[in-house]
């Protein structure tokens, strides 16, 4: 819904199943013994959306001080963290969440490096759009969602 992104993509990263080339189920990450976390990959356009503008929409969408956890979600399958792609994105993460610990917020959020990511399976893909009527989505997603598009209503599309 924001300016500039592209594309979306839930899925994984941050763990192991033994192989690279074995792409973890959401049975296994949810079971939280594969170290992988619930991520998104985002595809953007810079020239319109930065990566810091990103980073605002991140923070203010989830609880960045709970350690491996988000609301009743427990695990490090649940953890804060930023998956960098270069150094640059690491940087700038790294400085954002030093920002953050200064202003007195207890961010706990990690930044890693992006080594491999999996997209997750297709249920997971446009969940909140197809299936308003869940009380997961009504009562967890969509105050997030409503907060975003207040609090960043100059950058949706």
């Amino acid at each position: 819904m924001l300016k500039g992104v592209s594309a979306v993509t839930p899925g994984y990263s941050g763990g192991s199943t033994g192989s690279p080339q074995v792409a973890p189920t959401y049975e296994q990450v949810s079971g939280g013994d594969t170290g992988y976390a619930e991520v998104i990959e985002i595809t953007y356009d810079p020239a319109v959306t930065s990566y810091r503008e990103l980073l605002d929409v991140f923070f203010a969408s989830h609880d960045a001080t709970q350690m491996n956890r988000q609301g009743n979600d427990v695990g490090t399958q649940y953890r804060s963290a930023i998956f960098y792609g270069d150094e640059g994105e690491k940087a700038e993460a790294e400085k954002y969440i030093g920002e953050l610990k200064a202003h007195g917020v207890q961010a706990v959020t990690s930044v890693e490096s992006l080594t491999h990511f999996y997209p997750a399976e297709d249920y997971h893909k446009d969940y909140f759009a197809n299936n308003r009527s869940a009380p997961y989505c009504q009562i967890i997603i969509e105050p997030k969602v409503e907060k975003i598009k207040t609090k960043f209503a100059d950058k949706i599309k």
